[in-house]
């Protein structure tokens, strides 16, 4: 059985990140914060039908296919810099952090989508909104978990905090499959919420430095299911680097 979450009106998103530390939104107030219709974003999801395997997974698994992107966004500017490593340290990522992860570029015809641009740059808006910062530093990751082996794991790494100020996971789409629940806590308490995203572009989206979050694994309801989402990071002041990077 899906959990619906209980949804945040859009005129509230700012005051419950603040006061909350989260917030889920539906898709059409999501196209409401892009400034582009729905349809627009609907349509970016055939992208995700063009993600490599994985290769870093620690667990053999052959579940997670992904592509990376990374963005500096300044008011209105939003500009993607060049391809880089996607790198955590090991105090939020236990499995896969303390290593650089190069995975495969965006494509080009994604990142070139005026929905696409204006996702990211909407997205920014509300957040300064809750945080007002010179610049934020944005890595995209389209995701894939898909039940080739029987069970698909979101987040094998566990509950976890990655590392940056807000993360926002957008649902793109559920397909033959069971599971893949999304879980949330207080980084600094026992409360929890735990609900199932269904519909496609709905999103949560959460002050990484207050909540703590995971999603369950998947499993076949037929011959081939899979999960589809796009992860949001924003931090201030600079990316997450290895101290290789910092030391060059």
């Amino acid at each position: 059985m899906n959990l619906s979450p209980a949804l945040t009106p859009i005129k509230d998103v700012s005051d419950s990140l603040r006061g909350d530390g989260f917030a889920i939104i539906s898709a059409e107030d999501v196209a409401q914060i892009a400034q582009v219709p729905l349809d627009s974003l609907l349509e970016l999801a055939r992208f995700w039908d063009d993600l490599p395997r994985d290769p870093y997974l620690k667990d053999g698994g052959r579940y997670r296919f992904r592509r990376h992107a990374s963005y500096e966004i300044k008011g209105e500017s939003l500009v993607m810099v060049p391809h880089r490593a996607h790198w955590q340290s090991v105090d939020y990522n236990a499995l896969h952090g303390g290593i650089e992860r190069w995975f495969e570029p965006s494509q080009a015809q994604l990142t070139s989508n005026p929905a696409w641009q204006s996702l990211l740059l909407g997205l920014a808006h509300v957040l300064n909104s809750v945080k007002l910062v010179s610049a934020w530093f944005v890595e995209a990751h389209q995701f894939r978990i898909d039940t080739t082996d029987g069970i698909g794991r979101p987040t094998p790494e566990g509950a976890h905090r990655d590392g940056v100020d807000f993360v926002a996971v957008f649902l793109l789409n559920r397909v033959g499959i069971k599971g893949g629940e999304t879980r949330i806590f207080e980084a600094g308490g026992s409360a929890g919420l735990r609900f199932t995203l269904t519909q496609p572009w709905s999103l949560l989206l959460m002050n990484d430095e207050r909540m703590i979050h995971e999603s369950t694994p998947i499993q076949p309801l037929g011959p081939h299911g899979y999960r589809d989402t796009l992860v949001l990071t924003f931090r201030s002041n600079s990316f997450q680097d290895s101290p290789k990077v910092s030391q060059q």
